[in-house]
C-alpha cells in the first residue's frame, strides 16, 4: 500500500485539475487519478467561453495541469477499477496500483451518449467518431454529418466546416437548441446543411462508412432516404461516468451525483464536482468553480473535522 493521502482526485477534466491546484495550494496531499488528462475538455476544438482565454480544450487543460503541478499535485495516469471505503478513508483500485485517502473529489465527468443503432459500433474508428478534434482531420474535403441539435453539435459541426467538402447536421427536431451565436455561425457557412425532423436509423458500408439511412418526419408521415457521407460523428448528449461507484451508494439524480452548495454528497469524506454532479451548467467554468469549492470542503474536513 503507497502512502497515504489527504484526498485523491478521481478525473483529471476541468473539475479535477481546478481541485487539485486549490487543494495543493491548501498545502494537502493530492493525488489525482485519471486515464485521460483533460477530460473531455479536450475534445473542444475552440473554446470561447472561459474567461480570458482563447485557443483549444487541449492547450487550456494543459495549463490547467501545469498549475496543479506547481502547486505539488501528483498525478496517476490509470484506469479506476473500484473504490472501498474503510474506517479510516478509502482505497481506490486502479490498474497499476492501490492507492489509500483519507477523502476523495470525484470528478470523473461524463461519457458520450451512444445511439444505439445498426453499424455505429462496427464503423467505430472507421466513419464512426465522437469526437471531432481527435478525427476531423481525416475527413478533409470529405462529406460529413454531425448527429444532434445542441451545443456540442453545433461547435463540432462548425469545427467540421473548416475543412470538410460539406457537413450535415441530422436533428430530430424543427430547431436546433443551440446558443444563438452558434447558430448565427452556422448560418453563414455555406458548406453546413441542416436536415430537421430527422432521425438516423442505420450507418452503412464496406470497409468504412459510406451511406446513412434517415426517418424523416412530415406531416401526416415518414419517409426514409439515405445519404452518402464518409463520417458520422455522433453528438446527442453525455452520462455520468457512475460505474464504479455502485459500493458507495450516493445519492443520485437521473444518475447524477446530488451534493450540496459545499459539494458535499451523503457519503462522509466524499465529495464531488463538475460534470458528474446534479448542478444544471455543464461548462469548463462551472466544472472549475465546483473543483475549488470541493477543495475548500476537503481541506475543512481534514485539517478541523
Amino acid at each position: 500500500m503507497n502512502k497515504c493521502v489527504d484526498v485523491a482526485i478521481l478525473g483529471a477534466g476541468p473539475a479535477g485539475l481546478t481541485a487539485a491546484i486549490y487543494a495543493g495550494r491548501y498545502h494537502l496531499n493530492v493525488m489525482v487519478i485519471s486515464e485521460i488528462m483533460g477530460g473531455t475538455a479536450i475534445q473542444a476544438g475552440k473554446v470561447e467561453n472561459w474567461p480570458g482565454f482563447s485557443g483549444s480544450g487541449i492547450d487550456l487543460m494543459k495549463k490547467f495541469k501545469k498549475s496543479a503541478e506547481e502547486f505539488g499535485a501528483d498525478f496517476l495516469e490509470a484506469g479506476i477499477k473500484k473504490i472501498e471505503k474503510t474506517k479510516e478513508g478509502f482505497i481506490i483500485k486502479t490498474e497499476k496500483k492501490d492507492i489509500f485517502a483519507k477523502t476523495i473529489i470525484i470528478a470523473l465527468g461524463t461519457e458520450n451518449r451512444k445511439l444505439d443503432i445498426k453499424g455505429e459500433r462496427e464503423f467505430l474508428g472507421r466513419g464512426v467518431s465522437y469526437c471531432a478534434t481527435c478525427d476531423g482531420f481525416f475527413f478533409k474535403n470529405k462529406k460529413v454529418a454531425v448527429v444532434g441539435g445542441a451545443d456540442s453539435c453545433a461547435k463540432t459541426a462548425l469545427y467540421l466546416s473548416n475543412f470538410a467538402k460539406e457537413v450535415y447536421i441530422i436533428y430530430r427536431r424543427n430547431k436546433l437548441r443551440c446558443e444563438p451565436i452558434s447558430f448565427k455561425k452556422i448560418k453563414k457557412r455555406k458548406n453546413i446543411r441542416i436536415i430537421y425532423n430527422s432521425i438516423l436509423r442505420s450507418i452503412k458500408g464496406r470497409e468504412s462508412v459510406e451511406q446513412i439511412e434517415l426517418e424523416t418526419a412530415l406531416k401526416n408521415k415518414t419517409k426514409r432516404d439515405f445519404l452518402n457521407v464518409d463520417g458520422i460523428f455522433i453528438e446527442i448528449g453525455s452520462t455520468p461516468i457512475t460505474e464504479i461507484l455502485s459500493e458507495l451508494n450516493l445519492q443520485r439524480e437521473k444518475d447524477y451525483i446530488i451534493t450540496d452548495k459545499n459539494c458535499k454528497t451523503n457519503i462522509e469524506g466524499v465529495f464531488a464536482a463538475g460534470d458528474i454532479t446534479n448542478n444544471k451548467l455543464k461548462q469548463i467554468v462551472t466544472a472549475a468553480g465546483e473543483g475549488a469549492i470541493a477543495a475548500k470542503s476537503v481541506y475543512d474536513y481534514v485539517r478541523f473535522k
